[in-house]
């Protein structure tokens, strides 16, 4: 079912190692082309382009983009308890964890007279992407909000597809969240466009603004999601390019190979795209995980999808000759979501460079970060793991330098500004300063 390659014996740079470990092959760079025109189409058409393309995408024909205030409540209402007390302590772990993240003003005194202070400032409007479609994503809706609520974001709007079965809504369980949360701005729009619509904001045909822009972008999707927040990139902030699910294992031979056949599963079944990667330096691990996916995959209600996920070309054994080969392959892969199952694996663990988020040892399965370990699920995939972390408090604030000198400490770093202006030919720059003096 997995494809093996085996890197034993071979010494590899990461440049090599990239070369040759398991990819997806269809990438973000790859759907720009198809994403690039609906992108432009919203901005230039707004709500008129939001309507026809969810009626072309998802098969519903919107008469209003945005929610009703009443089917939030509704959905709410209506919430099984038990799903309902398993999402608040989602937001429980999920803020004790945010709220630690928030970073203090700190101010640095240069001279006499001469201050520093970096301030850390929300973004005023945010807009978060909620995926919908094969899978219902309310975590998503926690993993998102919280950290932008935390961070002091004033405006908060998040999107979600609509979808047939449920009136053209968003699923009820995502507009439930949504409620519990506190956040009344929610839009049916899905995919692409979604991104866009954020991005650049939507007018109606009579030229009414209905979806303010926003600062920043966020939230997981598709690979056309992942793709439209690059094309959007440098419009607004982005969180990262968290698309196809991706979990890597690092394990040796004290793993028990039914955890990592479950861990595997467990990713795979999001979508056949979703990668799912084991790199080892034991045959025998392997051929067990081998054996028990061979067991468990049929029996799971999701088989197509997760056969399809494992037999993808993003997905495989690597066999390597120890766990410090090991270690060097999961750096190169840089994976969204990297189990380390070995013996000592906290050390282990310390050692990784490169993941969007690592989970220690046999009791920290992935899908516990999914839902309630208080971390965020919304990572980074395809490699941008190794330039980019997951979602945080960080996403949603900016750093603002104050600068505060008074004529003495001016004064007495004048020369050096003068001498530095002049050697890079700016002479304005150092007339500037000493035009206080004169």
């Amino acid at each position: 079912m997995l494809r093996r390659t085996d890197l034993r014996g071979r010494a590899l740079d990461a440049m090599a190692l990239r070369s040759v470990l398991p990819r997806a092959e269809v990438d973000v760079a790859a759907a720009l082309a198809t994403v690039a025109p609906l992108c432009e189409d919203v901005r230039a058409r707004g709500t008129v382009a939001l309507v026809e393309l969810t009626e072309r995408f998802d098969g519903v024909r919107l008469s209003d983009v945005r929610v009703p205030r009443e089917a939030l409540r509704a959905a709410l209402e209506q919430l099984d308890p038990r799903v309902r007390e398993a999402l608040e302590e989602s937001v429980r772990r999920a803020r004790l964890v945010h709220a630690d993240q928030r970073r203090a003003d700190v101010t640095t005194r240069l001279a006499d007279g001469g201050t520093v202070t970096e301030r850390w400032v929300p973004v005023d409007r945010v807009g978060l992407y909620v995926p919908g479609g094969r899978a219902v994503y309310p975590s998503s809706v926690v993993m998102n909000v919280v950290p932008a609520q935390e961070a002091g974001v004033a405006s908060i709007a998040v999107t979600s597809p609509a979808q047939r079965e449920h009136g053209g809504l968003p699923h009820p369980t995502i507009l439930a969240a949504c409620e519990l949360l506190g956040v009344d701005e929610v839009y049916a729009v899905g995919g692409a466009q979604a991104v866009a619509m954020f991005a650049y904001g939507a007018r109606d045909a009579a030229g009414d603004v209905v979806v303010a822009p926003v600062d920043v972008v966020t939230g997981p999707g598709n690979i056309y999601v992942a793709s439209a927040k690059r094309y959007v990139q440098g419009v607004v902030g982005i969180d990262s390019e968290a698309g196809p699910t991706e979990i890597a294992v690092l394990a040796d031979d004290t793993a028990d190979a039914r955890h990592v056949a479950a861990d595997l599963i467990s990713q795979a079944e999001h979508d056949p795209m979703a990668a799912a990667v084991l790199v080892t330096p034991s045959v025998a691990l392997a051929d067990a995980v081998e054996a028990a996916l061979a067991e468990r995959v049929p029996e799971a209600k999701h088989a197509e999808r997760i056969a399809a996920a494992l037999g993808g070309s993003q997905s495989g054994i690597v066999l390597v000759d120890d766990v410090d080969a090991g270690l060097a392959v999961v750096d190169a892969y840089a994976a969204e979501h990297l189990e380390v199952q070995t013996a000592d694996a906290r050390a282990v663990a310390a050692r990784v460079r490169n993941a969007g988020a690592v989970f220690v040892g046999a009791h920290s399965p992935v899908s516990l970060g999914d839902y309630c370990a208080g971390s965020n699920h919304v990572l980074p995939t395809g490699g941008t793991a190794a330039h980019s972390g997951g979602l945080s408090v960080q996403t949603f604030l900016r750093a603002v330098h104050v600068v505060d000198y008074d004529e003495a400490a001016l004064r007495e770093v004048a020369g050096h500004v003068v001498a530095l202006a002049e050697s890079e030919d700016l002479p304005a720059h150092g007339q500037a300063v000493t035009a206080r003096f004169s």
